[in-house]
């Protein structure tokens, strides 16, 4: 390992974060009993210019008057170049209740916008003697934001996760398509012909490269990666194989806009039975070899070794905080 720790940002369960637009207040209570980890009350993409003002007062008010039960609860703000944005801020940390945990800043485009959102909450806590210390979510959805994408997850003690945002960020690229996520049949790889003549056609996932991106600048720096939404609510198997692909990457959680993913999302996120058998299995194979002096073993017919110990750990960790949640 480097010299260099990696401090880790607060863990809370991120496998699910179902957007609310903060217009439609009917839909708050929903939300709250739903098994959705985190739930983000949007006061950008989802509400309309003229809606704004009265959509920020419905959040500030349901921060405090649902109960929101063991979820994490966030506000997504206007973007840093709209009027709106600072409003959204100054009401939010001065008039929403302590319930309060994460802020959703969208289109973050280099680490001073980050800065300018920290220098603000903390003038704004410190005034009105604010208990709890807000944090960040922080949507990578422009081109800028990917080029500066490693100093923006440095950028603030507050950052806790990065959210991948496919929509604007195909706008942004001047991506061909006008899908939100999933699969493109023009992104594919044709095949020579074999001695028959025959051709296939393979697709591929024309988001890899930003989502693996994203998912190294956030490990790197003690971050939740997180995979945005997928705009096709009514095909659950895109949408599931769409997680599936994220959570291989290091993903931990993916968006749900419509409450059908949320349990979608949950189920690709969780590690198996079996996958947690198996690493609970390995821990108990290695803390063998470990009495015996030996640094790795055969378990299955494979090698595993104490880089095994520390996969194992991750999932077993994960399967006792999903445990401990469903508790609450």
């Amino acid at each position: 390992m480097s010299f260099h720790s990696v401090e880790q940002a607060q863990p809370r369960l991120n496998r699910s974060e179902l957007a609310v637009p903060g217009s439609q207040p009917h839909l708050f209570e929903k939300a709250a009993k739903s098994a959705a980890d985190v739930v983000f009350l949007d006061l950008e993409d989802a509400v309309a210019p003229d809606d704004k003002a009265q959509a920020r007062k419905n959040v500030i008010q349901a921060v405090g008057d649902i109960d929101w039960r063991n979820k994490t609860l966030s506000v997504r703000i206007n973007g840093l170049d709209t009027h709106f944005m600072y409003r959204d801020v100054v009401d939010l940390l001065e008039q929403a209740s302590d319930r309060l945990d994460l802020i959703m800043i969208p289109k973050v485009g280099t680490a001073c916008d980050v800065y300018a959102l920290d220098m603000l909450c903390t003038q704004i806590e410190t005034a009105k003697g604010r208990k709890k210390k807000i944090g960040f979510e922080l949507i990578i959805e422009t081109a800028l934001g990917m080029q500066n994408i490693e100093a923006i997850a440095a950028a603030s003690r507050r950052n806790e996760s990065l959210h991948f945002g496919v929509a604007d960020y195909a706008a942004s690229t001047r991506a061909r398509t006008t899908s939100i996520g999933g699969a493109n049949a023009d992104y594919a790889v044709l095949t020579d012909a074999d001695a028959a003549g025959h051709r296939q056609t393979h697709w591929g996932d024309m988001w890899h490269y930003a989502t693996a991106r994203m998912v190294v600048a956030a490990r790197a720096n003690g971050l939740r990666p997180i995979d945005g939404p997928f705009g096709d609510f009514s095909d659950a198997e895109a949408f599931k194989a769409a997680a599936r692909r994220a959570a291989v990457l290091g993903c931990e959680g993916k968006w749900a806009i419509h409450p059908s993913q949320v349990a979608l999302a949950n189920d690709v996120m969780s590690p198996s039975e079996a996958e947690v058998t198996k690493a609970k299995r390995i821990l108990e194979a290695m803390a063998v070899a470990a009495r015996e002096g030996k640094g790795a073993v055969s378990l299955d017919g494979r090698l595993i070794d104490y880089a095994s110990i520390r996969q194992a750990e991750v999932l077993v960790k994960k399967a006792e905080q999903i445990a401990g949640a469903s508790k609450v």
